[in-house]
């Protein structure tokens, strides 16, 4: 079997390196789902050589069948774990090693300065339109332009 990640060993996991522990522990345990993948394969095509032969040993393909069959359930339970991980992960809720959350307040800090800065020029923009005088900018005014953005 070719690892999926095979850099995991040499360089991730050797000392000063930033990938925590869990991170290296994770993507060994999707390169072991993708042998129990190749596996599967296998076994579902040993099961169709053995059905493509004149005379198929039932038996066999039985075997090969319920193989690939409890393969594909260990595989499914485990990509489940790792999509139910991956899930509490990007949804912002603590954990080592994370940076999404940090970086999704980062993103939305810098569009809330953007939409400040567009509402001020907007309202510096009113208050020097020589037609509009600046007494006649009342707060209901200033609450409905407000509104619209």
């Amino acid at each position: 079997m070719i690892p999926l990640y095979p850099c995991v060993d040499k360089k991730m996991a050797g000392s000063g390196s930033n990938v925590s522990s869990s991170t290296v522990e994770r993507i060994k345990q999707l390169d072991a789902v993708e042998g129990d993948i190749i596996n599967a394969i296998q076994s579902a095509g040993s099961a169709l050589q053995e059905l493509s032969k004149d005379k198929p040993v039932m038996k066999n393909v039985e075997s090969q069948t319920t193989t690939f069959i409890k393969t594909l359930i260990e595989v499914e339970k485990k990509l489940t774990g790792h999509i139910n991980y991956l899930t509490q992960v990007s949804t912002g809720q603590p954990h080592e090693g994370s940076s999404y959350a940090p970086q999704k307040d980062l993103s939305l800090a810098y569009h809330r300065v953007d939409h400040i800065k567009s509402r001020l020029s907007d309202l510096e923009r009113l208050t020097a339109e020589p037609g509009v005088h600046r007494q006649q900018l009342t707060q209901s005014d200033l609450l409905q332009m407000s509104e619209q953005h």
